[in-house]
């Protein structure tokens, strides 16, 4: 789409705010601006790049793939069908979810901190996938004091059950008695919570500090508060291995 003009309409179903004749009644209800001016002509073509759809008076830069990061509270599942909590979706625009969203990976309903969402099934699949090897980073808040010997465990391997070889962490640091900075690169099941029940210990909360080098607090992620969410920059795609065109 980037390079031709294309329809507003179009431009504004790509984005995710509904089927085209929605789209048209946005545009024919006077609810759309392009680039700060009005357009009531559904049909009436522009070049998406570097456009700035405007609806019901929010600012919405068009992005061919969106790529998020949200400050993931407690009490949130991951998934579009939950269960028993809230979908992390609803803390997004309803627009992100039409044009279908997904987070990569999962965190816990329990779970809190950095999330990172797209609807670029690739980057997802890649973010994601084991063979990528893609460093996590958590705040772990255990129930025991944190000993030594746990330490040493978890940094030369910890065996889980139904795992044909010991996992061991990337780096495991102390924070205080009952707390450590975990990072893992395997994204097993419940991970976290089992490599620290093998060490001797019981998880009690659980926060993902970081993916890779994208950490909340830093970079774009920087003032994001509990819940919010932001669109990753050049900078922290590239810290997570996306090429721009």
């Amino acid at each position: 789409m980037p390079g031709k003009a294309v329809p507003l309409d179009k431009l504004l179903q790509s984005q995710g705010f509904g089927s085209r004749k929605a789209c048209r009644q946005l545009v024919e209800a006077g609810r759309v601006q392009v680039n700060g001016q009005a357009c009531t002509d559904a049909g009436t073509s522009f070049l998406s790049d570097g456009l700035l759809l405007q609806v019901d008076g929010q600012d919405w830069p068009w992005r061919a793939q969106l790529y998020l990061a949200l400050y993931k509270p407690p009490g949130f599942e991951c998934s579009r069908t939950p269960q028993h909590y809230p979908s992390v979706l609803s803390l997004l625009p309803a627009h992100f979810v039409t044009r279908g969203v997904q987070p990569v990976g999962r965190l816990d309903a329990d779970t809190s901190g950095l999330l990172l969402l797209t609807d670029d099934g690739a980057f997802n699949h890649a973010l994601a996938s084991p063979k990528r090897h893609v460093a996590k980073t958590y705040r772990v808040q255990c129930k025991h004091a944190v000993s030594p010997a746990q330490i040493e465990a978890l940094l030369a391997g910890v065996q889980l059950h139904d795992e044909p070889a010991p996992l061991a962490a990337l780096a495991a640091v102390p924070v205080d008695s009952h707390s450590l900075d975990l990072c893992i690169d395997q994204g097993k099941y419940h991970q976290v919570k089992r490599m620290l029940a093998a060490a001797g210990n019981r998880v009690e909360g659980l926060h993902r500090l970081a993916m890779g080098d994208v950490r909340l607090g830093e970079g774009c992620l920087a003032g994001l508060a509990e819940g919010e969410w932001c669109e990753l920059d050049a900078a922290a795609l590239a810290q997570l291995g996306k090429r721009q065109p």
